[in-house]
């Protein structure tokens, strides 16, 4: 019998019995409340909007302290993600808190690509955990979980109606983290107009199929509060860590000619409804809701892209070595098939390098050939011409022999002629007389 069906028997078969007497596991809660205490808490933020809405202003608001970080320019190329981590501590609880800012988002001219970094860096984190989960040797009790638990996503004061670029970006970030809108500087418009742009903004919304947080009316406790709270988002906030002394208390706010806006007074802006709804009441809700929706919607897809399933085509539940088994014997199909169409492929390419090596021989014989025979004709006719030249030079050497014989004789001639006469003159003494 398979390990789920006695698993299913045994949650099926279970049954409620009576106590005699206290046990003491009801001591269970505290025992957690204080491993978490002991251990502290996370909560990571990303802030998204463009450049000068005031993300850096309301963070140091929220936190009440003041965070260090560089001022943002207008003049990135391109939209950058700054990651700070700091240790916070309230009481005795601790709180690692990250706040990841979008550096240059919205200052570009083709803003067609500017979800993309954040995508990209959402899904980091959400790989980055996966990976320890799939580890031999985990420590996800020590390990800082990066992934974005609220996004806040900043609304400039326009008045009008959301930008195509937050539409866009909100509908690609709905699926993978906490959307939760708010119009920045909320104090740059009128309550009038400030509430015909929370409708806009929420009928856009809505007719783009943009999926923002709801904050959670499942438990009792708090279903009044968030039901009530659902119905302001998007929250109109005013960010400010200056104090100013009003009436006998300082409380923070910002100055103007025509007057002072407190950023605490629920009459001027909702940043007091969305410290409480963030911090103070969801934010357990935010952690849970990143762990059990988005990133097990990441998950999923992950390792059906890897191969993993639960069930297998007959609707059987698969065990992870099944699956294990199943995916291997998949890889070395595909492994053995690779390496068939490899060696078919070396094989005809040999071939084929075959056949033209022995085109080129072929034509490197003929060649040779035509080389050889023209070789032979040259040889040839130098062959004749020497023979030619050479019966000339004997002819030469003949007639020039029969001339110098011709020569000779003559010579040999007029000689005896001269002999003759001188003898004749001695011979005859009146010849010298005449």
């Amino acid at each position: 019998m398979a390990a789920t069906d006695i698993a299913r028997q045994v949650g099926e078969g279970c049954r409620t019995v009576p106590l005699a007497g206290h046990v003491g596991f009801d001591s269970l809660p505290d025992q957690l409340v204080n491993k978490s205490v002991s251990q502290g808490f996370c909560f990571n933020i990303l802030c998204v909007g463009e450049t000068g809405l005031g993300k850096s202003t309301l963070m140091d608001t929220l936190f009440n302290t003041k965070f260090e970080g560089e001022p943002a320019t207008h003049t990135q190329p391109g939209v950058q993600l700054r990651s700070n981590t700091y240790d916070l501590q309230e009481s005795n609880v601790g709180l690692k808190l990250t706040i990841v800012s979008t550096v240059g988002f919205g200052d570009q001219i083709n803003k067609e690509d500017s979800y993309k970094p954040i995508v990209e860096f959402i899904d980091a984190q959400f790989e980055a955990y996966l990976q320890e989960e799939l580890k031999i040797r985990r420590v996800l009790h020590t390990y800082h979980d990066s992934r974005i638990h609220a996004c806040l996503y900043f609304i400039a004061p326009t008045g009008h109606s959301l930008k195509s670029l937050d539409l866009v970006t909100m509908k690609k970030l709905d699926s993978k983290v906490n959307i939760i809108p708010i119009i920045a500087k909320s104090d740059a418009i009128s309550k009038s107009e400030l509430t015909k742009f929370k409708i806009k903004i929420t009928s856009e919304l809505v007719s783009n199929g943009v999926q923002i947080y709801q904050f959670p009316t499942d438990d009792e406790s708090v279903a009044e509060i968030n039901g009530t709270m659902n119905a302001h988002l998007p929250f109109a906030v005013i960010g400010s860590t200056e104090e100013l002394k009003i009436g006998n208390k300082m409380m923070k706010a910002r100055q103007y000619p025509w007057g002072t806006v407190q950023v605490e007074n629920e009459a001027h802006c909702d940043f007091v409804k969305l410290r409480e709804m963030l911090i103070r009441v969801n934010m357990d809700d935010l952690r849970e809701q990143t762990h059990s929706r988005h990133y097990e919607l990441y998950r999923r897809c992950k390792l059906e892209e890897m191969g993993f399933k639960d069930t297998d085509p007959d609707s059987k539940p698969f065990s992870l070595q099944e699956t294990y088994e199943a995916k291997r014997n998949e890889f070395l199909g595909e492994l053995q098939k690779k390496e068939e169409e490899m060696r078919q492929m070396f094989v005809q390419r040999v071939k084929e390098k075959e056949a033209e090596l022995k085109e080129a021989e072929k034509e490197l014989h003929e060649k040779f050939d035509r080389l050889k025979k023209l070789h032979q004709d040259e040889k040839k006719k130098l062959e004749d011409k020497k023979k030619s030249l050479d019966d000339e030079v004997n002819a030469f050497k003949q007639r020039k022999t029969a001339a110098e014989l011709l020569q000779s004789q003559g010579s040999q001639a007029g000689g005896s002629q001269t002999l003759k006469r001188d003898k004749e003159k001695k011979n005859n003494p009146w010849l010298c007389t005449e």
